[in-house]
């Protein structure tokens, strides 16, 4: 039997729903119980008994996730509404209300994007990446990726196999080749033929079969002209010779690499690319871009919830074989003991074994297992793909509850290990490619350094960051009270912090309501769990109660509420969940009918940390915020007039996109089906604001528990089409990862490597309902993603938007040539006219009172951006 919900006085920000004695359970019972199999739910209501299992099952088919059902169920379909609706941060209850434009608006909307593809586009060319080796490396860093001989300064060469290394002279070509793969800048693993490691701890060196500490080579120069350098272990020791022998000692001698060609190299196992062609760039460093943005991926979440939830990384310094490897718990069992995983996926097992064979991850609905490996981010990039934004990601109650870790739980913890590791991760890259500074990876600390980022042809990074309790600001509820646990002064002094490690988007929440607002919460028994961990971070349940009014399409996501379920059935599921562990849920009040609205509001220290966000030209990310508290922080920004906003992932609600879309914001709805983003697509086309550069990207959510795209199938009529066309006319064909071929039609987005496949078939899929001029338009204006992405940065800045989209800001011709000066910068000329309306090439253009945009003038740069003249 229930006890009595009881609501409590109205108290500080707002009322809470709470139960008569309440007990926390053990924390180890939240995680675990999702995987229960087999926990029945008895009911007079409900009609057949409801297991756990057909529990998971409702709320994957919510998420649009593949399953397979158990033994006897009977036929029915699954809804994959979630990730692909429009808004994952609530339901629509009301088609009438879905959409908040008129007819007439929406109309208007797209004959504006329609008149924006139109435009011009920047000229590109193409950056060489083939890489011209000398025959000898000219640093400590070139011989990365090469092959080569070793001999001595006397002549002799390293040959033979095994064990038996000697130091011989003669003819080059029978001399051991090795190639040189970087485990970090400047050091190697030293990979000979027969798959060997050239190795060594005291006395002789050696061919080993494995990587390993004595297998890490440091390079160093040995002399002024750089042709000799010497090989150093951890630990001091360093390759010799010794009277004909190779050997280590604690005197490092210098050897001669001599570059070599043909069969004999060994090759370093590795992911493929598979694209072709030079990656495209801009003519100038300062021009429009053109690319692909992804707002919104966890590249760094090996590290999160404890670092043993996520399974595999994005590199490793010993190469794929270590960097994709199943989570130990998982390959213990065989795949079967895979707790989380088989909630998630709903597969009751995998096979564990990933490099070479990846029979069963990485896949679209494999959620704990690596999905930003750094060849398939490559991958993304040769195929297009030109802005990331990395989000620093944690949960500290659900670490804390999941039995398994090596990391801190503490949310800012996890934040700066992720940060540490993204700038790590960057150093990796460019130890494959030659040195410091020459890698794709690029973190950027400002819209005009990702600019010329993607103008060179590389991966602009920006570093972001989703977490529940950013900043220590959880609170407790006590004696019908919130007590933060962090203040206005904490708040600054680590968004200081924050800004100084390179972080430049943020959202206020995640998962649980916080000292900052309210969260949209989880639906279904998903949501069940999580608001169990709201209560065992903040002493209180999600304040859900019916919104006003109740069939509005802006609320937070449906809780179990009457009189879908009962009391006794909802004490009954918690009851049986704590049994399995030997404790007892808190049982989460049984709420009012939906639509569901979270009562509580974004508080003044949620408000301040907006403010601080704005001052440093930090990108806020509404989404996750409570309906009510998203409106609320876009009233903040609406105040101080701040276009620096994004909604990253489709985490919040049509009321909200119309706003971000009016405040000169950019969103990137969530990825997901092919499908459902061409649908998504076409709803956002009606949200345009002409006031502003149109463009539109994607949020992956991969490595951040997001189910990614489904196949179409490769019997569909309108199939993507191997080798794929892409931007800059590169060719892109079918991904080989070890023995795995992956194909978006069969294996829709495994992987991130697979999302230039993805695009391609956005293409199919709205060129097959709207015909091919669709399929041409979603391409465009895909592309012109990162362009609005970085027009809405620099308008964070205080750079006001063109004059040609917005009449009111035009300036005389004579007042134009007043404030542009010989020698002023692409910078200072924003900030004294504003955004240019074209950029294409060297030259500027913005509209003048009494011109229009078929009459521009122009501001002419050097190759280096800076003023030559104006033609007005």
């Amino acid at each position: 039997m229930s006890s009595p919900l009881i609501r409590s006085e109205e108290v500080g920000r707002a009322r809470r729903p709470v139960r008569v004695g309440l007990r926390i359970a053990l924390p180890l019972a939240l995680t675990a119980a999702l995987v229960a199999a087999a926990l029945a739910l008895p009911s007079a209501d409900l009609g057949p008994t409801l297991s756990l299992r057909e529990e998971n099952e409702l709320i994957k088919a919510d998420k649009g996730l593949p399953h397979v059902d158990p033994a006897g169920t009977p036929l029915h379909t699954h809804d994959p509404r979630f990730k692909n609706e429009v808004s994952r941060g609530g339901e629509a209850v009301s088609a009438a209300s879905a959409d908040p434009t008129t007819a007439a608006q929406a109309r208007d909307a797209a004959s504006y994007v329609a008149s924006e593809r139109a435009l011009p586009d920047p000229e590109l060319t193409g950056l060489a990446i083939k890489r011209q080796r000398a025959r000898v490396p000219v640093n400590r860093y070139d011989m990365a990726g090469g092959c080569y001989t070793l001999r001595t300064v006397r002549g002799a060469y390293v040959r033979g196999s095994g064990d038996d290394l000697v130091l011989g002279k003669g003819k080059r070509r029978t001399a051991a080749r090795y190639t040189f793969k970087a485990t970090r800048l400047g050091s190697y693993l030293i990979y000979g033929t027969g798959g060997v490691f050239l190795a060594g701890d005291s006395g002789d060196a050696v061919n080993d079969s494995e990587p390993s500490r004595t297998a890490d080579w440091t390079a160093r120069r040995a002399g002024k002209k750089g042709k000799r350098y010497t090989f150093s272990l951890r630990g001091g020791r360093a390759l010799s010779a010794l009277k004909g022998r190779l050997v280590t000692s604690e005197t490092a001698k210098p050897f001669v690499l001599e570059r070599v060609k043909g069969k004999g190299c060994a090759r370093f196992p590795e992911s493929q690319v598979n694209v072709k062609g030079k990656p495209h760039a801009g003519v100038s460093s300062f021009q429009e871009v053109r690319g692909f943005v992804d707002a919104h991926t966890h590249g760094m979440a090996f590290e999160f919830l404890g670092g043993n939830v996520h399974c595999g990384r994005p590199w490793h310094k010993w190469g794929v074989t270590f960097a994709l490897r199943d989570c130990v718990d998982h390959t213990l069992t065989g795949g079967n003991g895979a707790a989380l995983e088989t909630f998630l996926s709903g597969e009751p097992s995998h096979d564990p074994v990933g490099w070479p064979t990846f029979k069963d991850w990485p896949a679209p609905n494999s959620l704990t297992h690596e999905g930003t490996y750094y060849k398939w981010m490559e991958r993304a990039w040769r195929g297009g793909q030109r802005l990331f934004v990395n989000l620093l990601v944690e949960n500290n109650k659900l670490c804390e509850v999941y039995p398994l870790k090596r990391n801190s739980c503490d949310d800012m913890d996890s934040i700066r290990l992720q940060a540490k590791d993204m700038y790590a991760f960057q150093d990796y890259i460019d130890a494959q490619w030659g040195g410091p500074g020459k890698g794709f990876y690029r973190i950027v600390k400002s819209p005009w350094e990702a600019r010329e980022v993607i103008n060179e042809g590389k991966l602009a990074v920006v570093m972001g960051i989703e977490t529940s309790v950013p900043f220590g600001c959880t609170f407790k509820y006590v004696g019908g009270s919130d007590i933060d646990a962090c203040t206005a002064q904490q708040i600054t002094d680590q968004i200081d912090e924050m800004h100084a490690l390179g972080v430049r988007q943020m959202e206020l929440v995640n998962k649980f309501d916080n000292a900052l607002g309210g969260v949209a919460g989880d639906a279904g028994p998903t949501g069940i769990v999580i608001n169990g961990a709201n209560f065992l971070e903040t002493g209180t349940f999600w304040d859900m109660e019916t919104c006003d009014p109740a069939d509005t399409v802006d609320s937070d996501n449906p809780q179990v509420a009457f009189p879908e379920i009962s009391a006794e059935q909802q004490d009954a599921l918690f009851g049986a969940i704590g049994a399995v562990f030997g404790g007892v849920l808190p049982a989460i009040p049984l709420y009012p009918p939906p639509a569901h609205c979270n009562q509580r509001d974004l508080t003044s220290l949620g408000e301040h940390t907006i403010r601080e966000l704005a001052e440093r030209a930090m990108i806020f990310d509404p989404d996750h915020l409570s309906v009510r508290s998203r409106s609320t922080a876009l009233d903040v920004i609406d105040d101080l007039g701040y276009q620096g906003v994004i909604s990253s992932h489709s985490w919040s609600t049509p009321d909200a996109y119309t706003r971000i879309y009016e405040d000169g914001g950019f969103i990137t709805p969530y990825a997901g089906d092919s499908t459902g983003f061409v649908d998504k697509w076409r709803t956002h086309i009606g949200w345009a604001d002409e006031r502003y550069y149109w463009g539109i990207g994607f949020g992956a959510d991969i490595n951040g528990l997001g189910a990614q795209g489904d196949p179409r199938g490769t019997n569909v009529a309108n199939k993507v089409d191997y080798p794929i066309t892409g931007i800059g006319g590169i060719t892109i064909k079918k991904q080989r990862a070890g023995k795995r071929v992956y194909d978006i039609n069969a294996d829709g987005v495994a992987q991130y490597g697979l999302y230039p496949d993805w695009i391609e078939d956005l293409t199919k899929v709205a060129g097959a309902s709207g015909g091919k001029a669709d399929g041409e338009a979603i391409f465009d204006d895909m592309s012109r993603g990162p362009e609005a992405y970085l027009q809405m940065w620099e308008r964070a800045y205080g750079i006001a938007p063109d004059s040609c989209r917005n009449p009111d800001l035009r300036m005389t011709t004579q007042r134009l040539r007043s404030v542009v000066k010989r020698g002023m910068t692409t910078t200072q000329v924003m900030r004294a006219v504003g955004q240019p309306f074209q950029r294409l090439g060297t030259s500027y253009g913005v509209c003048v009172r009494g011109g229009d945009a078929e009459s521009l003038a122009m501001i002419d740069f050097s190759a280096k951006g800076v003023v030559t003249r104006v033609r007005a």
